[in-house]
């Protein structure tokens, strides 16, 4: 298919709908161009439970040894686990998942050899621009004097005990946790990693169904825990863990049902860290995460440090900072003893040790680590964002108690409240995130952003 990739190639992945936006045909042009531009003699693929992922990898890997590389396939995986192969075995990876996206989308997540990112600045506007060419006629290289082996190997076990060795789970309590894979590959790893813990395991949705017939495998939607909640509160259990469909990200419920803030959850495994790096290290935080994170991580010996929005930037000033873990708002976590790359997984096996390893339920055991009260984040349609955020920085820039920055959007802080308002890249749309120290001002300074936002 001759093809138009604006829509397809995103900032860090690609990912479309199948077959209208992509399809097998290119698919193998996408994996010669990877060779090609990582310059790969080996690589490894993985794929999620989506219904055209096997073909999909399947032609990738033909594109890609057609280039002369070895192919390894592991099959049915996360993309944590994608990560942990291109790790552990040193090779360039592709990971086939939409994460969270419709049954009838599929993606390609792409890194270099040891987890390393490939985004737009890092090779995927080369692999794009050669996938372009090709699908419009343009001549291949030669192939390869002889084409690479495709050959498959079984990495589940050896993730899991990797895993496992991060987190000292040996001496923690019983608990009882519910587990929402949402039809994902949640209910592939967890199984395997939570085998042997002392774990009462209330499995849902662990069947492998790409089509989602339960709910959207996206967590972070409020609609998308609500079984979650429930089942949490019927069967008396100590926490409720909730993967997307790709497994990379979790989000945790606590005892009594409630949603466990990703900042909270950033906040206790930094600390957990730095506690097993002798008090000292960086961790990165988003500028859109929780004032409690970088508080805990000074309180506990480390150095926070804020960037962007965004997984291509956390794992640059992970690697530039040698950071020992880094975490975002939308519950992905990142292991500098996970090749700087994200699982939900090692968190939640943190969260885990750290609830087992007390005597207290989580709802007391993350108190400490959640002490503002926020809005989440609130979309907004505007005809013009830079107009928008223009006029809002004008109505601020008055008060002298008033600190403002541009890191990502607009950044405005005052003594006991701060909110950043973003563009989005791809939609019309601007973002608000509200912190305050009290309920009543975070609504006050919420209600006032929006207005100026929402009227013309």
């Amino acid at each position: 298919m001759v093809a138009d990739l604006s829509q397809l190639v995103k900032a860090y992945d690609v990912r479309g709908v199948v077959p209208d936006q992509w399809d097998e045909s290119l698919a193998e042009l996408f994996g010669s161009a990877f060779v090609q531009v990582t310059a790969a003699d080996a690589i490894v693929i993985g794929h999620d439970m989506r219904p055209t992922s096997p073909g999909l990898a399947g032609a990738f890997a033909r594109g890609a040894a057609a280039r002369g590389a070895d192919v390894t396939l592991i099959g049915l995986c996360s993309t944590d686990q994608l990560y942990y192969a291109s790790g552990a075995l040193g090779l360039p990876g592709a990971m086939f998942t939409a994460s969270h996206n419709p049954a009838q989308y599929n993606g390609i997540k792409m890194c270099r050899a040891g987890a390393a990112p490939v985004g737009q600045d890092t090779g995927l506007a080369e692999i794009r621009t050669l996938v372009e060419q090709w699908s419009e006629g343009a001549p291949q290289p030669p192939a390869a004097p002889a084409p690479g082996t495709i050959s498959e190997r079984d990495t589940l076990t050896d993730y899991a005990a990797h895993l496992l060795g991060l987190v000292d789970l040996t001496s923690v309590r019983p608990l009882k946790v519910v587990v929402d894979a949402g039809n994902g590959m949640g209910g592939h790893t967890v199984p395997t990693v939570f085998g042997g813990l002392p774990i009462d395991l209330v499995p849902m949705y662990f069947e492998l169904d790409g089509t989602f017939p339960h709910h959207e495998a996206n967590p972070l939607d409020p609609k998308n825990i609500v079984d979650l909640q429930a089942r949490v509160l019927a069967e008396g259990a100590d926490l409720g863990l909730a993967f997307d469909g790709d497994a990379d990200r979790c989000f945790v419920v606590d005892e009594r049902g409630a949603g466990v803030s990703p900042s909270a959850i950033t906040a206790l495994v930094a600390a957990r860290e730095l506690a097993r790096n002798g008090g000292e290290g960086v961790v990165i935080h988003n500028l859109i995460t929780s004032s409690s994170v970088p508080e805990v991580v000074r309180e506990n010996g480390g150095t926070p440090v804020r960037t962007r929005v965004g997984h291509s930037f956390i794992k640059e000033e992970m690697a530039r900072h040698g950071a020992i873990f880094g975490g975002e708002h939308s519950a992905h976590y990142y292991f500098r003893d996970f090749w700087n790359a994200d699982t939900g997984m090692l968190a939640a096996l943190h969260v885990l040790a750290a609830l087992g390893g007390q005597q207290k339920p989580l709802s007391e055991l993350v108190a400490e680590y959640d002490r503002y009260a926020d809005s989440g984040e609130i979309n907004s349609t505007v005809a013009d964002q830079t107009a928008s955020l223009t006029k809002v920085k004008q109505a601020y820039g008055t008060r002298e108690d008033i600190a403002f920055d541009d890191l990502d959007g607009l950044t405005v802080t005052a003594a006991d409240w701060w909110f950043n308002l973003r563009a989005s890249n791809t939609e019309p749309l601007l973002r608000l995130n509200v912190e305050a120290k009290g309920e009543h001002t975070m609504a006050a300074v919420r209600d006032e952003v929006l207005t100026l936002i929402r009227t013309s």
